[in-house]
């Protein structure tokens, strides 16, 4: 009797063992997804709470660029690391974030187009394409009229020509401080101003009302300062 109970035995030991491991890894999982979970929905809330990091570091065409998170027009592009292009807005004057978008109602609706506040700027990666200067320099001559008119404040304004790519548009340049701005005129819709610059491996292009050439060189002004929050240290 005892030579044959005690393999029964060892072999009933092993038989629960072997249903306790995968008990025992369960337990295990499910800890740590209770743990991961309560680690998750923790409140976060502070005075210095936020939905994520203020600033982030995104990397276009090899160039480095420092972007706060709140001025990512598209949440897609909110995350740092190599991309080849992000979509930024600025409030103006201030050059800060834009807060959140008012909702259109009746009133806004009534109250006919809003003016825009905002500076656009959008950063891509060139791929060797055809620079900014280059493109003024060797492209917009072949379209331009002879004549140049003054605008304010030293601002020189020359017009494209009828029936060439940039119809309907003026070229606007000035030196200090340096401004060059490709606008269309105004119509149905506000006449808008692009200009272009290009860091290293990637090219911004800056969107904005025409009408705020008017203090053009707060503008320019704006540009820069923008450029060196994003790229530089200030």
């Amino acid at each position: 009797m005892t030579v044959f109970s005690l393999p029964r035995l060892r072999a009933r030991g092993r038989h629960r063992s072997g249903h306790l491991l995968p008990i025992a890894l369960g337990g295990a999982v499910a800890a740590g997804a209770i743990a991961l979970v309560a680690y998750l929905l923790w409140p976060t809330w502070g005075p210095n709470s936020q939905d994520g990091p203020e600033r982030l570091p995104v990397s276009i065409g090899g160039t480095l660029f420092n972007v706060p998170t709140a001025a990512m027009r598209m949440k897609i592009q909110r995350h740092s690391g190599p991309q080849e292009r992000i979509d930024l807005d600025f409030s103006y004057p201030s050059l800060e974030p834009p807060e959140a978008p008012k909702r259109v109602n009746a009133s806004t609706i009534q109250g006919g187009m809003q003016p825009i506040d905002r500076i656009f700027l959008s950063i891509q990666a060139h791929q060797n394409s055809l620079s900014p200067e280059e493109r003024v320099r060797s492209i917009y001559p072949r379209y331009l009229g002879d004549a140049s008119t003054a605008g304010p404040e030293g601002l020189a304004i020359r017009a494209f020509r009828d029936g060439t790519p940039y119809s309907g548009e003026d070229l606007f340049y000035a030196e200090t401080p340096a401004l060059t701005a490709r606008c269309t005129r105004d119509a149905a819709t506000p006449g808008m101003c692009l200009s272009e610059r290009r860091i290293d491996g990637a090219d911004l292009t800056f969107r904005f009302p025409r009408s705020w050439l008017a203090q053009w060189s707060d503008v320019a002004t704006a540009m820069d300062r923008l450029t060196a929050r994003l790229h530089g240290t200030k």
